[in-house]
């Protein structure tokens, strides 16, 4: 039996190139869990309230709309790395698609669905240059650093 897998998501081509390394490099009796997270903008897009200036009520419905575009992006992308896997000979059955609103932050989340029964993280690497990862972080980069008792795996 194969190893249970978490790759952390987005619809970037670095979480591709994760998905499409996990196709030719690993066995195929691994469960691959796709784990995306994302913001919660429920509140922002429901909020209707007197107080509320003039500026921020006339570019909601743009933000909204955007965010929407944005999930269903995350989605198509999601369902592209599972037809990915399954190409690559992974059973549907051992391809799961988890995304889940962020809670405490996208490192964070990541880790903490890690620890709840899998053997190794695989994330992409961020495209920023070394001065400015280095300045500002990544999610990589936070979660390569803060892991305990889990591998990780950084594709570059």
């Amino acid at each position: 039996m194969g190893q249970n897998i978490l790759v952390a998501f987005d619809d970037s081509e670095n979480a591709m190139r994760a998905v499409e390394f996990i196709a030719t490099s690993f066995t195929k009796e691994h469960k691959i869990t796709l784990f995306s997270v994302i913001p919660d903008t429920a509140a922002i897009c429901d909020m209707n309230s007197p107080s509320l200036t003039p500026y921020f009520v006339s570019k909601q419905a743009t933000f909204c709309a955007l965010e929407d575009q944005k999930k269903e992006l995350v989605d198509e992308a999601l369902q592209k790395a599972r037809g990915l896997l399954m190409k690559a000979g992974f059973e549907e059955k051992n391809i799961d698609i988890k995304v889940q609103t962020k809670k405490k932050g996208v490192a964070r989340d990541i880790l903490d669905e890690a620890r709840s029964g899998y053997d190794t993280i695989v994330l992409g690497r961020r495209g920023f240059s070394g001065i400015r990862e280095f300045i500002l972080g990544s999610v990589s980069q936070k979660v390569f650093n803060a892991a305990r008792d889990i591998s990780v795996m950084v594709v570059d």
